[in-house]
């Protein structure tokens, strides 16, 4: 089994940025997935910063670098960047959006589908196969044992061997996107005029329901979930199951961490006890999402 890093979805400085992929370079992460994925408002790192900074990890590490693409896209001007980062001439792409796997048919070129994409049958699985699809991200609301069954779908159907299966296996979950801009909403500005406000909330608002339970975290259009997602009690059903990378995402420098800690689960592995108020695995397990099985 392979781990990944995640793309950052949260909005950081330009600077910080760097930094945070210069250690990636010296994590044991085996892939690393990089680029905007929430809002084209984020400006920090455009396009041609992210495309460069993508083209500097692939030269200097041993590691398959991707770039990701937006799940939302609202305008002409954001296909039209988006198409520039598929037509790169050399590194994968993770799209994010059914638009994206057009322009990557169009290319013919290979392609990683991203957890947002809706695909959860085998039908749909062998039309993105068909499209060009390599690996496939499973959606994170999905559990082991649907995986389980549609792997074994695949395999009695002879694609298996077609695509790499990975699993969102720690982090904020993005559950939802809107239109609207909640972090700047929460602020009492329009989202034409939200001045960039999510930039001052590294990990994104915390909103509490209203007995107090962290219920979800704000980040721009994107609705995450409000504990940390955490499969590594997981890790090795899941190769048993046949899950080719485990994605470990890119919330802080605490997910280089979580990147050795799930590899050493392979060969030593131990039971941890989640941390019920801040930590779930409720979807993998069939049960709400916000519960510890």
């Amino acid at each position: 089994m392979k781990f990944s890093l995640g793309p950052s979805l949260f909005f950081w400085p330009k600077g910080e940025v760097e930094a945070y992929y210069q250690q990636a370079q010296r994590s044991e992460a085996d892939i690393i997935y990089l680029g905007e994925t929430v809002c084209s408002k984020r400006r920090e790192l455009r396009a041609k910063d992210w495309l460069a900074l993508a083209r500097e990890l692939a030269g200097n590490v041993d590691k398959e670098i991707v770039l990701s693409t937006m799940t939302l896209l609202e305008s002409p001007a954001e296909i039209q960047t988006m198409r520039r980062l598929c037509d790169n001439g050399e590194l994968l792409i993770e799209a994010n959006d059914l638009s994206a796997v057009q322009i990557m048919r169009e290319l013919k070129m290979p392609f990683v589908v991203g957890p947002a994409i809706n695909c959860y049958n085998l039908a749909t699985l062998k039309v993105l196969i068909k499209q060009g699809m390599t690996r496939w991200v499973m959606p994170l609301e999905l559990s082991g044992d649907w995986l389980k069954t549609l792997l074994k779908q695949a395999e009695d159907e002879n694609i298996r061997s077609q695509f790499e299966c990975e699993v969102f296996a720690w982090g904020y979950m993005p559950l939802a996107y809107s239109a609207r801009c909640f972090t700047a909403r929460s602020e009492d500005k329009a989202k034409d005029d939200c001045q960039y406000c999510c930039i001052k909330y590294p990990l994104g608002r915390k909103m509490n329901s209203r007995e107090g339970e962290r219920v979800f975290v704000l980040n721009g259009v994107q609705t995450m979930s409000g504990y940390q997602y955490n499969l590594i009690n997981e890790v090795v059903d899941m190769a048993t199951l046949g899950v080719d990378i485990a994605r470990i995402s890119a919330d802080s420098m605490e997910a280089f961490n979580k990147i050795s800690d799930f590899k050493k689960q392979l060969t030593h592995q131990q039971h941890y006890s989640l941390n019920s108020i801040e930590e779930c695995n409720g979807y993998w397990h069939k049960i709400a999402g916000m519960s510890v099985a």
